[in-house]
């Protein structure tokens, strides 16, 4: 009986040769990762000097702490709480990344995304590692066993395995496919369980479709998401990576707890309906429902892909009036690229409002929404009050839909504008 890729990951990572879903084991991290926020890692820093004595982390390379919270109208306590935390990762000698984007994107960026690495974070979102074929598990607070030992409990998950056949057509993205996947199997199919993607139609995707997928994981109820490597993919991985690990795979003969197909041709695009991020909808079905707002950005959005297609759709035109449209790049580095693209030019030369990569807009803290008011966006929940007022709503969509919906003032069907000039410079 062969094993899954998670079970090869996390008997590595336990010193052991061979596990099994079910088993309860102590597995070392190669990376622990985590972001500043206020009741969380000012309290773990506390923690460990205070209850356990622990003034310098061993091994203090394999830990990094992302400042991308919080950026803007920061209050004075607020502010405290990041020069503290800087301070905490200059005594102790560990990785800071201060306001240089999203963590989860960042850590890609820097290489945490390892092929065959086992990463736990405080944040499920972290899955979107999986995409290079890292094993990446949000432990919310049981993340604070993995600064004070070496090792966390962990029992070993089943993997849910779907296969992709096809490819996308033109107005589809990656967004769409997850949102059709979740609409398929359920809020419920992957529950405590690895979310494994693979088959040929992964070929037909990007890197960044791929991170938006495994980000969002959570919403089927997995633990994390892993993505079936191809040598591009994992050439793409190994040039970032900060070790060297041997990447794996799972073997024709493991044992999944369920297997499903997608035939990506299939898909169109889909928009989830508040006030829940389980209600999928084919956008045929709600187009034309009147909109405020839209928020382009996020960990699972925001990358170059989002924000190439996003240009491609406004280059020439203006956004409806008295609708607000915020651009967020997911990083420095994709603001950069974007930037150097033309991309940003066009999406403000449309009345796209350009923000710096925070994680800030997507779950609240610069409330986009009033009293009455809706939103498209592509950030990752759509419950009451994410986005400002309780009284408002949000409906979840591509890149793509984010901007064809800015354009009419309405939820609108990109398919519609999918044939616009492919010259998404600005000059």
């Amino acid at each position: 009986m062969g094993s899954t890729a998670a079970e090869k990951i996390l008997a590595r990572a336990a010193g052991l040769p061979a596990v099994r879903a079910g088993e309860d084991i102590e597995a070392k991290p190669d990376f622990v990762l985590a972001y500043d926020f206020p009741n969380y890692t000012d309290v773990y820093f506390r923690q460990l000097e205070e209850d356990f004595g622990i003034n310098r982390l061993k091994e203090p390379h394999r830990y990094a702490i992302f400042i991308d919270h919080l950026l803007e109208n920061a209050s004075p306590k607020q502010l405290e709480q990041q020069r503290q935390t800087r301070a905490w990762c200059k005594r102790n000698g560990v990785a800071l990344y201060d306001r240089v984007g999203i963590g989860h994107q960042v850590a890609v960026e820097q290489g945490y995304a390892t092929p065959g690495a086992f990463i736990v974070h405080f944040d499920g979102h972290i899955s979107q590692l999986g995409t290079y074929g890292s094993l990446a598990i949000g432990l919310r607070r049981n993340v604070f066993a993995a600064f004070a030992r070496q090792t966390v409990a962990i029992r070993v998950p089943e993997t849910v395995r779907v296969d992709f056949h096809g490819g996308l057509a033109p107005g589809v993205m990656a967004r769409d496919v997850f949102n059709y996947m979740l609409r398929k199997l359920g809020p419920a199919s992957c529950r405590f369980q690895v979310l494994e993607i693979a088959g040929p139609g992964t070929a037909s995707l990007s890197l960044d479709g791929l991170q938006t997928i495994t980000g969002l994981a959570m919403f089927t109820g997995a633990l994390t998401a892993f993505v079936d490597l191809d040598a591009n993919r994992l050439s793409a991985a190994v040039k970032r990576a900060r070790i060297s690990l041997s990447p794996v795979a799972s073997d024709p003969d493991a044992i999944y707890a369920a297997r499903h197909t997608i035939d990506l041709g299939s898909i169109e695009p889909q928009v989830v309906v508040p006030p829940t991020p389980a209600d999928v909808r084919d956008i045929r079905d709600i187009e034309g429902l009147r909109v405020q707002k839209g928020y382009l950005g996020s960990c699972v959005s925001g990358r170059l892909e989002d924000l190439e297609i996003a240009a491609r759709i406004l280059k020439g035109k203006r956004i409806n009036d008295g609708f607000d449209l915020i651009v967020v790049p997911s990083s420095e580095e994709i603001r950069r690229q974007a930037e150097a693209k033309g991309y940003l030019a066009v999406l403000a030369a449309a009345g796209a409002q350009i923000s710096q990569p925070t994680c800030d807009h997507c779950y609240g803290h610069l409330p986009l929404l009033g009293d009455g008011q809706s939103a498209i966006s592509t950030g990752t929940l759509n419950v009451k009050g994410r986005m400002g007022s309780v009284r408002s709503d949000i409906y979840l969509g591509s890149a793509a839909t984010v901007a064809a919906s800015a354009l009419e003032g309405y939820i609108a069907d990109p398919r519609r504008f999918w044939g616009g000039n492919d010259d998404t410079s600005s000059n």
